[in-house]
């Protein structure tokens, strides 16, 4: 059974959190302030944390930095901050995803199964363990490392250089790069990216929006003067060699 850590203050909020949580199989603790949570984090390890923002005794992107100073543990934000700046910052700080408020219990489960999926060997509630006579998951297509202009992305080293110096990436960000490196000159669509490297078709295309604006803000462009990454308006982006 896999095992969160709800961090939020607001107590009704927190217990309709733990009731959705619970009711779909999950092992579920809480805290309501920032301080509480390192404390759980550090003494009894979860499988994942689902992080409110707006706590009483800490930013909540502070909280952040400070859970990934002492776990790697996933951690999804639950926020009310929409804007763009703020989601790239929470993500280049080490979230894993990021919900906005309010969000249905539906979107909770979906957005930490898929969390689940992609950062641990422990699977999402009511997914069962492979075992005898399960069905084993396709295996994904290796990525070999590739040059694309002054671009250079190496998969299994999981490095990216950039006219020699390398790119700091967060674990999403170089997915997403060594994916459409692998596929230079290639129009992939935002469904194809949330199927093959997010592993979860059914998360909504802003979530590929954002981690693309933050990859072209380390490869020191813009959408408006794009240089690798091209958006084909209603069919996808594609990475390319600049001209």
């Amino acid at each position: 059974m896999p095992s969160v850590l709800v961090v939020e203050d607001d107590p009704s909020i927190r217990q309709s959190l733990i009731e959705v949580l619970a009711e779909h199989g999950y092992a579920v603790r809480s805290v309501g302030d920032g301080f509480g949570a390192l404390r759980e984090v550090t003494q009894t390890p979860v499988d994942a944390v689902v992080l409110d923002l707006g706590l009483p005794d800490l930013d909540g992107g502070d909280a952040l930095r400070m859970i990934r100073g002492i776990s790697s543990v996933p951690v999804l934000v639950a926020t009310a901050r929409d804007d763009e700046t703020e989601i790239i910052k929470l993500l280049n700080a080490g979230a894993d995803d990021y919900l906005v408020k309010p969000f249905s219990g539906g979107q909770l489960i979906a957005r930490l199964s898929a969390v689940l999926r992609r950062t641990s060997h422990v699977p999402p509630a009511g997914v069962a363990h492979t075992g005898p006579g399960a069905r084993p998951a396709p295996a994904a297509e290796p990525l070999g490392a590739t040059t694309v202009g002054e671009l250079a992305v190496d998969p299994g080293a999981r490095t990216a250089y950039l006219a020699g110096r390398e790119l700091h990436l967060t674990r999403r960000e170089f997915d997403l790069l060594a994916f459409l490196a692998h596929h230079t000159g290639q129009v992939v669509s935002k469904r194809r990216l949330l199927t093959e490297v997010w592993r979860e078709p059914y998360v909504d295309d802003q979530t590929v929006d954002v981690h693309l604006s933050s990859l072209r803000r380390k490869l020191g462009e813009r959408a408006a003067a794009p240089r690798y990454l091209l958006t084909v308006r209603g069919v996808g982006i594609k990475l390319v060699a600049p001209r």
